[in-house]
């Protein structure tokens, strides 16, 4: 327990986030490779979301990498805002239609390139990863 009185997830060793680390970086370049934008958060630099595919290393023991789509903020602003607004589940307006195909569609890209690359990938639990893509392992 914490001083809050509940616990926390334990964090992976520094060995493993080092290997994880690693993989992540090798992730990187396979999807620059393919000449999909790409760029590595937590690690000291931008904390702001830009287009294209986002990677980073989740310090927890149950962790891992994990490779989420971003769009253009515009894209995201007009879903969002709608939704903050209140919509109908049955009756989604296109932004909404559309942002979640372009998550869809990139996810499964995501996916295939970085299979074909050679990664052990899988889909992660959408609950708590929403949308990312989780990379585990790399078989050359």
């Amino acid at each position: 327990m914490n001083e809050h009185g509940f616990d926390l997830p334990p964090k992976a060793q520094p060995d493993v986030i080092a290997r994880r680390n690693a993989l992540a970086d090798e992730a990187c370049q396979a999807l620059a490779q393919a000449g999909i934008p790409v760029y590595r958060v937590g690690l000291g630099g931008e904390s702001e979301s830009r287009p294209g595919a986002e990677v980073h290393v989740d310090h927890l023991a149950i962790g891992g990498v994990l490779v989420e789509w971003n769009t253009e903020a515009e894209l995201a602003t007009a879903a969002v805002n709608l939704l903050e607004g209140g919509v109908e589940p049955s009756d989604l307006p296109h932004a909404i239609r559309h942002y979640e195909t372009v998550h869809t569609c990139m996810r499964e890209a995501l996916l295939g390139i970085l299979a074909s690359a050679g990664f052990d990938v899988e889909e992660t639990n959408k609950h708590t990863y929403g949308s990312a893509v989780h990379v585990k392992g790399f078989m050359p």
